[in-house]
């Protein structure tokens, strides 16, 4: 299959990619920087260039291909209307050159806030929709192709797709414990966050793209629920630093951006994708990626 990646270089696109060359399928990939450029064309990867506001490039993209992966966001949690704008944006343009066609469109969600008082599952809805709710609601925006011949299924992944070299969430964390001099967790800690190895998430993505049928929600989920108290430890027990609680009035304080999201849970299960796609998670935990060492290079932002 011909598969057009948005995010291709970046941290789960990357692995994705050579999931998908691995397993035969060539690959055409969004690339806004040169250097992204030049490693994707070094993998073999074809490269359309242009960033996540380039919807020409994206429609291009899209059109001329048999999937598409849609992995590409913005993270910018000082501009959340911007960034939300651009991820409905995409998932539109994508969508609009799909029409018709019944190929395979997997876009990126995630799993906070499905469920309250409980782990999310495959059977939630997504509550948010409309240009203004989290991430533009673009899942529920990407459904709505369904009725018109595109194979959307939406990739819900856990809160930290880690591993070495990752710089989302955990590394945000791990450079506010060595900033502050502590190792912190939100309030008294028992909340939880789900966690998938960046391996089997890209695995996980191939096998949604493969096999799974429209309208499908997917799990990118290996460990349900890690308190993030437990999480906190790990990474005092590796940088040698106590570990303590914070207040949640002073998590942003502390944190950064990610206080807002670290005294969150979001947990989730993934029983129905395993079943549906026969995906088994075979790479490290979360606590012994961190206690091997996987973010010791984060260093302060």
């Amino acid at each position: 299959m011909h598969v057009f990646v948005t995010g291709a270089s970046g941290w789960i696109g990357s692995h994705t990619v050579d999931d998908l060359l691995a397993a035969g399928h060539t690959v055409t990939g969004l690339a806004r920087s040169d250097a992204s450029a030049a490693a994707l064309e070094a993998k073999g990867v074809t490269v359309v260039r242009g960033d996540l506001d380039d919807l020409d490039a994206i429609r291009r993209g899209a059109a001329d291909a048999e999937g598409v992966l849609h992995l590409a966001n913005k993270h910018d949690w000082a501009n959340a209307t911007a960034t939300n704008a651009s991820e409905r944006a995409a998932v539109e343009t994508i969508g609009a050159a799909l029409v018709g066609t019944d190929r395979p469109f997997v876009l990126a969600s995630g799993v906070a806030g499905l469920a309250e008082g409980r782990p999310s599952t495959e059977a939630d809805d997504n509550p948010f929709v409309g240009p203004d709710s989290m991430r533009g609601g673009s899942e529920n925006r990407g459904f709505d192709f369904v009725d018109q011949g595109v194979r959307t299924i939406a990739a819900r992944f856990a809160p930290t797709t880690h591993g070495t070299g990752d710089h989302g969430f955990i590394a945000a964390i791990v450079g506010a414990a060595r900033q502050r001099g502590v190792s912190g967790y939100v309030g008294d800690g028992t909340n939880s966050w789900s966690a998938v190895h960046v391996t089997d998430a890209a695995r996980l993505v191939r096998l949604g793209l493969e096999q799974a049928p429209a309208g499908t929600r997917l799990h990118a989920v290996a460990e349900t629920a890690i308190p993030t108290r437990a999480i906190a430890e790990a990474i005092g027990e590796v940088l040698g630093l106590p570990v303590t609680s914070i207040d949640p009035a002073d998590a942003d304080a502390h944190f950064g951006f990610i206080g807002r999201f670290f005294g969150m849970e979001m947990s989730a299960t993934s029983e129905a994708t395993r079943e549906l796609l026969g995906w088994q998670p075979t790479g490290p935990g979360l606590l012994e990626d961190i206690a091997a060492g996987a973010y010791s290079g984060v260093r302060v932002a």
